[in-house]
């Protein structure tokens, strides 16, 4: 049974924002009191988190689905909807979050650290707040916009100062349980750790996580053995180690060429050139391995290598050892540059920037890409006459009507807002004056109707005033 994840894809959806209400006030002697509909109320967000409580991924391998809650709708007498609830995703410290093509989205380092992995949708807005002097009740209301969706992967990079590297049974484990609290599972036989272990060591006044990292064999980059799964828990380390094994049973092994196995994968996974290294010959307490090393040793220091005998065993040189890393670790958090203060950055929108693009396709339509035509669109309630007059009205007033004349676009020709795989295509009509501004009865577009000449127009008029004068006279009181 799978105890730890340290890779997995994840699928979030945020709530979606609840529909505004199209509502009329009434009580008695006040049949239409105006309009009283209250707004929807706003989509809860995915949010992952930074928990040091959290160490694996394990429980989003198991459900890879998560789905933040939505916001109520609004309702009569000015009662908005509530909202929907954040879903707050708790994650290892480390936790690198990618988008399905491998980009970095965010780097969550640090506890608390949180990434808006999935924004919730807009609430709508009831005909409260759509009234105006012009527009004194609405007959609709806007749509809630639905929440945010997001494929994401999530990668975990230890977080430690020293990273224990070498072939498997080089005794990385045993040295780590001695060196901290830390306590791995621990045998003589290839690939006992198969999780990454992580320990705290006190050398004097200074304080180091240590990381015990999974065997790598020959070809580990390419992924073979377990390497491949676990490299990436060695890029957040300052330095690295390379515990090596002097009393080998393996007669084509020795010291040196394992060295030589394990940086040529390190180069071939890459990124790992800048970390300060120290060699570890570990079991020096069989007296072979003493030789071994004494042999190895000099060769090693030619190279430039600084070089611990110890022994996990019978505590040889430990002492050593735990007081030489904390000094290079000290020397890397010295040399890390230091954070500056936040600044605070302003970028001003261009002069000619609309906050919106209209592009013609090979095929002749035009479409329109923007955040805000594309909102509008997804809380416009298309069987509403008088909302889609609205709709008209705001994209009059973003100028979109005179950007598609300005693109070449006549009357009749195709023209989409929104993305190829969810868009509104309609036929362009040019209009000379915005749709619902100039709404008489609610729900009634007069861009709807049959033109007709004026002379007609004014006796319709006058036939209408007539009919009502009449039905005024003839009414008779009980």
């Amino acid at each position: 049974m799978t105890t730890f994840v340290d890779r997995v894809e994840l699928h979030v959806a945020a709530g979606s924002g609840g529909h505004g209400c199209a509502s009329v006030h009434r009580e008695k002697f006040k049949p239409l009191g105006g309009p009283d509909g209250g707004n929807g109320g706003r989509g809860g967000d995915v949010i992952l988190t930074v928990d040091q409580s959290v160490t694996t991924l394990l429980d989003y391998h198991h459900s890879p689905h998560r789905k933040a809650t939505s916001g109520k709708p609004g309702e009569g007498g000015n009662r908005s909807g509530k909202d929907g609830q954040d879903l707050v995703l708790p994650v290892p410290d480390g936790t690198v979050v990618l988008d399905k093509e491998g980009n970095v989205l965010a780097d969550m380092v640090g506890h608390g650290t949180s990434y808006v992995a999935a924004d919730g949708g807009r609430g709508g807005l009831g005909n409260a707040a759509l009234s105006s002097a012009r527009r004194k009740a609405p007959g609709f209301a806007l749509l809630g916009v639905p929440g945010g969706l997001q494929d994401i992967v999530l990668e975990l990079k230890t977080v430690a100062d020293v990273a224990l590297v070498g072939y498997p049974s080089a005794g990385k484990s045993s040295l780590i349980s001695v060196l901290s609290a830390a306590k791995p599972k621990i045998a003589d036989y290839p690939f006992t750790t198969l999780v990454p272990n992580l320990g705290v060591v006190t050398a004097g006044s200074t304080v180091y996580t240590i990381a015990d990292v999974p065997g790598l064999i020959p070809g580990a980059s390419q992924g073979k053995g377990l390497g491949l799964e676990f490299l990436r828990h060695v890029e957040r380390c300052s330095v690295l180690v390379h515990v090596l094994d002097t009393a080998t049973l393996e007669s084509e092994r020795d010291p040196v060429s394992d060295l030589d196995i394990i940086e040529e994968e390190l180069k071939q996974y890459g990124g790992l050139g800048d970390r300060p290294r120290i060699v570890v010959l570990n079991k020096v307490d069989v007296p072979d391995g003493l030789d071994l090393a004494e042999m190895v040793r000099p060769e090693l220091e030619a190279r430039g290598y600084q070089v611990y005998e110890v022994s996990a065993v019978a505590h040889i040189g430990l002492k050593e050892l735990s007081f030489g890393l904390a000094e290079m670790v000290g020397q890397a958090r010295a040399a890390k540059p230091k954070e500056e203060a936040t600044r605070i950055v302003i970028r001003p929108k261009a002069v000619d920037d609309a906050g919106f693009t209209v592009v013609q396709e090979e095929d002749g339509l035009f479409r329109v890409r923007g955040e805000k035509p594309e909102r509008w669109v997804r809380q416009t309630d298309f069987s509403n006459d008088e909302a889609v007059g609205y709709l008209a009205d705001r994209l009059n007033r973003l100028g979109v009507e005179d950007k598609l004349m300005k693109a070449g676009a006549r009357s009749g020709d195709g023209v989409a807002i929104g993305p190829e795989d969810n868009a509104v295509v309609f036929d362009w009509e040019p209009t000379v004056m915005a749709g619902a501004e100039m709404l008489g009865r609610r729900g009634e577009d007069h861009r709807l109707d049959v033109p007709r000449p004026a002379a007609q127009r004014r006796r319709d008029q006058q036939a209408e005033r007539d009919e009502a004068q009449q039905e005024f006279d003839d009414f008779e009181p009980f």
